[in-house]
């Protein structure tokens, strides 16, 4: 289990968590939901040591791979969206996943090239590409019509654990999560 102990996180002028505790398996899928600026990607920030708190502890994640999929598609303008996921695994698996996410045909294009939703869909091929313990997922569905939304969720599925991120209801609606945190 990953527990997180009375965790107080402030950015800039603004508290964003003041001994805040929650519990989160070790397996499933856990969705974090709650209104724009309540903390949630902060949150995700903590969980894969982006942001230290000012304090609190995590305790659960030593010695397990964690894979993120951030709000902003992070990939490298000038490799294709082939290259941009092999990086973490190999040719074939980055071609399986890019492939189960309706990407077969963009394959070979550099990523600056790539739509807003293309890139999101690179961005999750990479992170399920890593052979992690853990997927943060922070917003994943975000230019992503329904069926390429449901590919996705057929994919995070596969997670041992999953930890997304949502502020739209009909998101909730779509993972049927295990566990649901509302912040």
């Amino acid at each position: 289990m990953i527990e997180i102990k009375n965790l107080s996180v402030t950015l800039g002028e603004k508290r964003v968590f003041n001994d805040f505790s929650v519990t989160i398996p070790d397996t499933g899928m856990v969705l974090i939901s709650g209104d724009s600026g309540i903390g949630k990607t902060t949150l995700l920030r903590v969980l894969c040591g982006l942001q230290k708190p000012d304090k609190g502890t995590v305790e659960g994640l030593n010695g397990r791979k964690i894979s993120v999929v951030f709000q902003e598609p992070r990939l490298l303008d000038r490799l294709t969206a082939l290259e941009n996921v092999a990086i973490v695994s190999d040719m074939t698996t980055a071609e399986r996943i890019l492939t189960d996410l309706n990407m077969g045909s963009e394959l070979k294009i550099r990523a600056g090239s790539l739509s807003g939703g293309q890139k999101q869909r690179v961005s999750l091929a990479r992170a399920f590409a890593f052979s992690s313990d853990i997927v943060l997922l922070d917003e994943p569905f975000a230019g992503l019509d329904e069926e390429n939304k449901r590919k996705a969720v057929q994919l995070i599925r596969t997670a041992k654990l999953a930890i997304v991120v949502s502020h739209d209801p009909g998101d909730a609606n779509l993972l049927s999560a295990d566990e649901k945190i509302q912040l």
